[in-house]
């Protein structure tokens, strides 16, 4: 496999680097996220490892970046961070796992080969495609087409929207799509989710309309007239 690794500590990254090059993988460092950008993004990788604690950009700016782009390569994030929260937004963000070091060398294998067979399994299962009317929704890889065409979508409107299409059909309050898209429980004096339900709106709805507000409720998506 070939594999990119960002990580600033070179007791670790010469640790990884050279471990992984005897298992026969190519390996690339980087030693922070914006050197990854100008100079190795482009290239077709199949595992990016990155720590969070980067200099510059973080490691979750780095995978925030990386799947707002598109980029659909499992990422393994390393950190010395072992909370929950510290976890939970990690996974949230994009990443695909998340290891706390220190960890012995045959943990990251095992974490390997498990993210290489999700990876082929996704490939072959179409399970993760979900349609409604001209739209295609691919969960696995973050991705909206419209007959066949891309829509650009930022990781949040893609799980609004998503959300929305796995409830068609149902009226979902405001409160329901804090709680399921942002993880906020209860603010009735936000309106993001009206500004992002706009900015859905704008984007996919330029030949018809799926999204309708329900008054006093919510929204309703749905793909008959």
């Amino acid at each position: 496999m070939q594999i990119a690794v960002i990580e600033d500590d070179h007791r670790i990254s010469d640790f990884l680097v050279k471990g992984l090059e005897e298992q026969g993988h190519f390996v690339l460092l980087s030693k922070s996220a914006e050197e990854f950008f100008d100079h190795f993004e482009d290239r077709r990788w199949d595992l990016i490892i990155a720590d969070i604690m980067l200099p510059g950009l973080s490691g979750m700016d780095l995978v925030s970046t990386l799947r707002y782009r598109g980029v659909q390569t499992p990422i393994l994030m390393l950190s010395a961070l072992n909370s929950v929260q510290d976890k939970v937004q990690a996974l949230d963000l994009g990443a695909d796992d998340y290891l706390t070091k220190p960890f012995h060398f045959e943990e990251l294998l095992s974490r390997i080969k498990a993210l290489t067979r999700r990876g082929q399994q996704s490939v072959t299962n179409d399970e993760h495609l979900v349609k409604a009317g001209d739209l295609t929704i691919d969960r696995e890889q973050f991705k909206v087409f419209e007959n066949g065409e891309e829509i650009e979508l930022s990781p949040r409107e893609f799980k609004l929207l998503l959300y929305l299409v796995e409830n068609r059909g149902r009226a979902v309050s405001r409160m329901q799509l804090l709680d399921a898209v942002w993880g906020i429980q209860f603010d009735n004096q936000s309106n993001v989710v009206d500004v992002y339900i706009s900015y859905v709106r704008n984007k996919i709805e330029k030949r018809r309309k799926y999204i309708h507000t329900v008054k006093g409720v919510g929204y309703l998506f749905k793909t008959e007239a």
